[in-house]
């Protein structure tokens, strides 16, 4: 395949249980990641295992996605055109002993066979558990909380992370993250990837295979949810908080914008029908509300989700009204046109609800979950400048916009601290952010925690041979760590606490999990401090 810009950021900085039964569970057991799901017992749906997410005070969206061939060609997972009632149940107990709500639905080809229960009438910062029958068959249980009542300032544990190639390693730090039993879980995009067995290779080569051809149509898309949702390790995640995922350029394809796609010919068809396949899929394949389904090749996914008065997650979509990537998307470029103060990475009408939000705003942390990094970050040594035109870099005007209407809003006392949350770059980062990068005198006005990848870019490392070159030309970056992870942190009114983990290994399963990084965040005082 040909150079890309994303092909030298992987490089790093050198170039910078599913159980089926009848009555009560007790408790889910997991198997090792397989190279491909295991064949599915008789009658055995729950294949995919289950999830919630978009949790309000008093509700949840409840997911699962019935298969017994998780890889099937048709992307309807071995069952066809038949349609099946699905029954769900709430309770107060693992062992649901004390159930609260049940109900029933129906799902069929037309959904992929998906299901998204949004439960009402629960009560705000509690834990539930719930599960799921299809027929004799059970679903494992899910761990699942409501968000606190407005204005409570309780405490909250959130873990996030991004990008999972499944070819380039084992999902165990999904594993991990599952036992942090996060009272929330962000996924910033890169959820699947969009290649060919092969077609995207980590360095010292792949330790397993995607199944399919490049995905292009629902069919392909779905298979690949598919083989993504059979992994334990992911499985393991998914049941054990409510997520909030956003999507970013693999869960279509790799570097699109808008309606440009990276490469005009490559694969040949047609651009609209392909995102259209993939959003519809996406969908499908997360525990998003109804409010979420594509209409068409468009996805209303920006939105906001409050945890009582100590934070409000605004969740961006970076992808769907960006401009196309200036310099030619090339990595360690420069170009007037990226200036270009009219240029939006955004797009102008979410740049206003992000503005909206921040006058609007009574939480203590205010928090974007978003997918490419904020912060500047010169990858060129001393007097030439590069810069990854993919991220905010690429749209410094837009990304100023965005600061100024945070300053505003905390000028008019409405607005405390700021944390921009980012994915994409297979690398563990902390930095500060600055009102203005290119003045060394301008202030501090908020803290950027970028997770790295859950497998995409193999084993990695601790450093890359150009990690002191990059780090003395961009003093606001206080952290930076080559491993595969997560970020764990605990929002508290006073402060912010942010945990950067790590595995040394993710080509065999089985890797522990350690603390490479742990830093403060102090209430008014914005920036990373060790702690």
């Amino acid at each position: 395949m040909p150079t890309t810009r994303r092909d030298v950021l992987r490089a790093g900085l050198t170039a910078t249980a599913t159980l089926t039964a009848a009555g009560a569970l007790g408790g889910t057991a997991f198997a090792a990641s397989p190279a491909r799901p295991r064949p599915a017992a008789p009658g055995e749906v729950f294949t995919l295992g289950v999830a919630s997410g978009e949790p309000t005070p008093t509700g949840v969206v409840l997911w699962t996605r019935l298969a017994t061939d998780p890889t099937a060609d048709d992307g309807l997972g071995g069952l066809g055109n038949r349609t099946t009632d699905v029954e769900w149940e709430i309770a107060l107990d693992e062992r649901f002993t004390r159930i609260l709500r049940r109900g029933r639905t129906r799902t069929g080809p037309e959904l992929g066979h998906s299901v998204h229960v949004e439960v009402g009438g629960l009560a705000p910062g509690r834990e539930y558990w719930y599960r799921f029958r299809a027929g004799s068959a059970l679903s494992p249980p899910g761990r699942t909380r409501t968000a606190p009542s407005p204005g409570s300032m309780a405490p909250l544990a959130m873990c996030f992370t991004s990008c999972s190639q499944f070819e380039h390693g084992y999902f165990t730090a999904y594993r991990h993250l599952a036992e942090e039993r996060a009272d929330v879980v962000l996924h910033l995009g890169d959820y699947i990837y969009e290649y060919e067995a092969g077609g995207y290779e980590a360095p010292g080569g792949n330790v397993r295979d995607h199944a399919g051809p490049e995905t292009t149509t629902l069919a392909g898309y779905r298979q690949r949810h598919g083989q993504y949702h059979a992994d334990a390790d992911l499985q393991a995640a998914h049941a054990s908080a409510p997520w909030l995922v956003v999507f970013d350029d693999h869960e279509v394809e790799n570097n699109w914008a808008d309606d440009v796609r990276e490469l005009p010919i490559d694969p040949p068809g047609d651009f609209t029908a392909r995102r259209t396949a993939a959003l519809r899929a996406y969908w499908e394949n997360m525990p998003l509300r109804a409010a979420q389904r594509p209409r068409g090749a468009d996805m209303q996914l920006f939105r906001r989700v409050g945890f009582g008065g100590l934070v409000t997650f605004h969740m961006l979509d970076t992808r769907q009204y960006r401009g196309d990537q200036p310099c030619g998307d090339e990595f360690r470029t420069d170009c007037a046109e990226r200036t270009d103060p009219a240029r939006s990475l955004p797009g102008s009408a979410q740049e206003r609800w992000i503005a909206d939000g921040f006058a609007r705003s009574r939480a203590r942390w205010d928090v974007l979950g978003q997918q490419v990094f904020f912060s500047q970050v010169d990858f060129a040594p001393g007097a030439g400048r590069g810069f990854n035109p993919d991220a905010w870099d690429g749209y410094p005007g837009s990304r100023d916009r965005v600061v100024d209407s945070w300053t505003a809003a905390t000028k008019r006392a409405r607005a405390r601290n700021l944390v921009v949350l980012t994915g994409d770059v297979h690398a563990h980062w902390g930095a500060d952010i600055k009102a203005r990068f290119d003045d060394p005198s301008s202030p501090v006005i908020g803290t950027e925690l970028v997770s790295s990848s859950i497998t995409s870019g193999g084993d990695g490392s601790e450093t890359q041979k150009d990690t002191a070159t990059t780090l003395a030309e961009n003093p606001h970056i206080r952290f930076y760590n080559n491993r595969r992870g997560y970020v764990s942190t605990r929002f508290e009114p006073n402060r912010l606490t942010s945990e950067f983990k790590v595995v040394p290994y993710v080509k065999k399963p089985g890797a522990p999990v350690e603390t490479r990084a742990r830093f403060v965040t102090e209430d008014r005082n914005p920036g990373l401090n060790p702690a």
